[in-house]
């Protein structure tokens, strides 16, 4: 079964960052500061009021090609921005879906991307229901072990439906590793996602 959760604009602008990879249905804080970022915040508030977070490669300062970066990132929706007396902005971005870079039509002063949406993919909805249980399970573990799970994956794990959202939840707010959350976003099929997860966490939380 393959499906696309939202529609999304055939380009988008793209900012690059170390460390930083966002998750569908996962909100991120983000203080915009940048020349470049700030004219890419201006041009996303007066168009579809998205942008997207690509991860830079491993030793890379500042990335300045495109074979730098990971071309398979996260659109996400300005859902708050605020302007700070000095020209920087907060804002909130909240995530939408996995894309995947098909080229450039803008390079300066910020990038534009041709965007095509990544679906998540479940071959056997049966064994998708029964990973994800396991993945509550093992949350429920970590808990009594003494590990605290951060408030924000908390309040939404009761409302998480999906073993795709709850995936990515977890993922997002759980995963210290950025390029390992990197594997996590490319990988298309929620088993093999919810897989990756559950070994990752038993890497992180022995206990668990």
């Amino acid at each position: 079964m393959m499906q696309t959760a939202i529609s999304i604009p055939s380009e988008a602008p793209v900012m690059v960052l170390p460390g930083t990879v966002l998750f569908p249905n996962s909100v991120m804080p983000l203080r915009i500061f940048e020349p470049r970022y700030r004219a890419m915040l201006e041009f996303g508030l007066e168009n579809d009021r998205v942008f997207c977070i690509a991860l830079m490669k491993p030793g890379i300062r500042e990335a300045v090609t495109e074979d730098q970066f990971f071309h398979t990132a996260c659109l996400g929706l300005i859902s708050a921005s605020v302007t700070q007396e000095d020209g920087t902005s907060n804002l909130m971005l909240q995530g939408l879906a996995r894309v995947r870079f098909k080229g450039f039509r803008q390079f300066t002063p910020f990038r534009i991307a041709r965007i095509e949406p990544l679906p998540t993919v479940a071959s056997d909805p049966e064994d998708v229901a029964r990973l994800a249980q396991n993945l509550r399970d093992q949350l429920s573990t970590i808990r009594v072990n003494g590990s605290p799970l951060p408030d924000s994956l908390l309040k939404i794990l009761g409302k998480i439906t999906g073993p795709d959202a709850l995936a990515d939840a977890v993922a997002y707010a759980l995963i210290g590793d950025a390029f390992s959350r990197q594997g996590i976003l490319e990988e298309q099929e929620v088993e093999s996602r919810l897989h990756t997860i559950m070994r990752l966490l038993r890497e992180q939380f022995p206990a668990g």
